[in-house]
């Protein structure tokens, strides 16, 4: 193929199967409420409900687009495409098992894209120019800066830890222990920062129907809303793949052609504990959420990040390039 047709079919090859994993994340979420609350969940379109997702996604896009008038047009249709890019290209350092793109800050440009997706909820509640929209941006925007302080530490006691910035380096720095089993403060730590950075109950203070309706996006109908809808989505996805890349380590040096199902294997186990928090949790109020990052986990994550400095774990650290 000529290196134009490369250059498109590539990131088509990525982003697709994470849209088709996005679409059946949404049926898994809905079977497994279904089943904790001792329901069905969707059981009718199609068999066992299979082709539900197809069926949501077909009414949402076809659903007519609502704006309203006192609106700003250009940033209320932009929001949405921005929140869905960010999502797509943060994907793109990430080893499954080639990239798309190897870099070597790999975790610095995923850090800094998923800060720059704040952005896509600020204005989408500025841009409805509704107070009850403006207030859940607001909201959203505090608490994911609040947390993504404390992933920003626990990156830096990995990357303290393992060497390197780049994806790659922590694969085999944990071929003979995974990083879960001897920094699981920091594993912990991280995985409720994750479910509190992708608005993820009990985090959803975002989106407090009790008092808020839906949040930042009460104003988005039809396609918009399923562009933040699939953004969403497809955070939970990368964050808990990450997650696996991180702390429990898929790479099999015996067998790799393994590695893309062991990857996947440990990231569904990881997406569902989400939903199982969901299921099991209520919601915190908006001092706890706050005080659980600025009074907890951010002097633990400091503190475990100078010991880490201090005290680098040998076995962690790769050997010298020649």
């Amino acid at each position: 193929m000529t290196p134009v047709i490369n250059h498109i079919l590539n990131p088509l090859l990525y982003i697709i199967p994470v849209l088709i994993a996005v679409a059946f994340l949404t049926l898994l979420e809905r079977k497994v409420l279904g089943y904790m609350q001792l329901r069905k969940g969707p059981n009718i379109v199609g068999p066992y409900g299979l082709l539900q997702p197809i069926a949501d996604g077909v009414k949402l896009f076809t659903k007519e687009p609502i704006r309203p008038s006192s609106s700003s047009p250009t940033l209320f249709i932009l929001t949405p495409t921005m929140a869905l890019l960010i999502a797509m290209l943060i994907w793109a350092p990430i080893p499954m098992p080639q990239a798309l793109t190897d870099m070597n800050l790999g975790l610095l440009f995923m850090l800094a894209m998923s800060s720059i997706a704040v952005y896509s909820i600020l204005w989408s509640g500025w841009a409805s120019n509704s107070k009850y929209a403006l207030i859940g941006a607001l909201r959203a925007v505090a608490q994911t800066i609040s947390y993504e302080v404390t992933m920003g530490i626990i990156l830096l006691s990995i990357i303290i830890l393992t060497g390197g910035f780049s994806l790659k380096t922590l694969l085999p720095a944990q071929e003979n222990t995974w990083m879960l089993l001897t920094c699981w403060p920091l594993m912990m730590m991280w995985y409720v920062s994750t479910l509190a950075e992708t608005n993820r109950a009990p985090f959803d203070l975002t989106e407090g129907e009790s008092e808020l309706v839906s949040g930042f996006n009460v104003e988005y109908a039809g396609g918009p809303f399923a562009l933040f809808f699939l953004a969403e989505y497809a955070n939970i996805l990368m964050m808990n793949t990450l997650s696996c890349i991180l702390f429990m380590s898929p790479t099999l040096s015996s067998q790799p052609e393994l590695f893309p199902i062991n990857l996947m294997l440990k990231t569904l186990l990881l997406t569902i504990g989400f939903l199982w928090a969901r299921a099991s949790y209520p919601r915190f109020r908006y001092d706890q959420l706050m005080h659980l990052t600025w009074k907890q986990f951010l002097p633990m994550t400091l503190a475990m990040c100078l010991w880490h400095t201090a005290f680098p774990i040998s076995m962690f650290s790769l050997p010298p390039q020649q």
